[in-house]
């Protein structure tokens, strides 16, 4: 793996000078966008809209419209703007890792320690798992300031991108009805069936299909084969009555 930023987490007064990397990877087909006409690629350019010329991309610079004409911004007015935060990870504090909301999370990184037998490194994994807490922190990545939990993954330090409160959209914009009345024997009996349906977590059994299968078409087609869509068939339940929906899917999960 390759790195994609170098810094340190910044624990108190402790320095833990690290790596990120990647820590997930798509599993989405590469697919290219071609002429339907010859299969030829699409080529896209960075096109002057005054000359019609395309722009090599050394002249390329980025640019904040101000007014009617533009600021250029170059890379040290990025480093500029918080030159404090843009190679530390600082925890500001730590809180309960089951307190964050999941639609928070954005894309995980793993950490490393820039030398072997990093005790501070060893320390902070430890106490985060003996704790339950997740360091909370900021730190700037491709010039764009980040909101993220620090928090153990096994043998490793996982920092975590989470979104600022106010890119949650409030839902006071959803049509909700907050007045429907759900019945004590309802409701036991969804409890029920979550506890029926209740396990550990075990994502090891869960794989992407939809592109596995996507793949089996291509590969397929390829071959001049006419490929088989697979039709899905809904479950229609025959009863409206809420309770009895839940007993017969309580009955079918026992029978299974």
């Amino acid at each position: 793996m390759r790195s994609i930023w170098k810094g340190s987490i910044g624990f108190g007064l402790v320095s833990i000078p690290v790596k990120l990397y990647s820590a997930v990877q798509t599993s989405s087909l590469d697919l290219d966008m071609l002429d339907s006409r010859d299969h030829a690629h699409i080529k896209f350019q960075r096109v002057n809209e005054n000359t019609k010329k395309e722009v090599p991309y050394d002249k390329i610079v980025k640019g904040y419209k101000y007014d009617d004409d533009y600021v250029i911004v170059e890379e040290a007015d990025f480093q500029a703007a918080a030159p404090e935060k843009n190679k530390v990870i600082e925890i500001e504090n730590f809180v309960d890792i089951a307190s964050v909301n999941p639609m928070l999370y954005e894309t995980s990184y793993y950490t490393e320690p820039e030398t072997k037998n990093n005790k501070a490194y060893a320390l902070l994994l430890e106490a985060l798992k003996k704790s339950g807490k997740a360091g909370l922190a900021r730190f700037v990545l491709r010039n764009t300031e980040n909101l993220c939990i620090v928090h153990p993954v096994e043998k490793a330090i996982v920092v975590t991108r989470i979104r600022f409160e106010q890119q949650i959209r409030d839902q006071d914009e959803l049509k909700l009805d907050d007045k429907v009345t759900i019945s004590k024997k309802e409701l036991d009996m969804g409890l029920a069936l979550i506890n029926q349906y209740a396990e550990p977590l075990d994502l090891s059994k869960y794989k992407d299909e939809y592109h596995t299968e996507l793949l089996k078409l291509i590969e397929a087609k390829a071959k001049g084969k006419r490929p088989t869509i697979k039709k899905l068939k809904p479950k229609v339940s025959k009863n409206d009555d809420l309770y009895e929906q839940l007993m017969n899917s309580l009955q079918s999960k026992k029978g299974a």
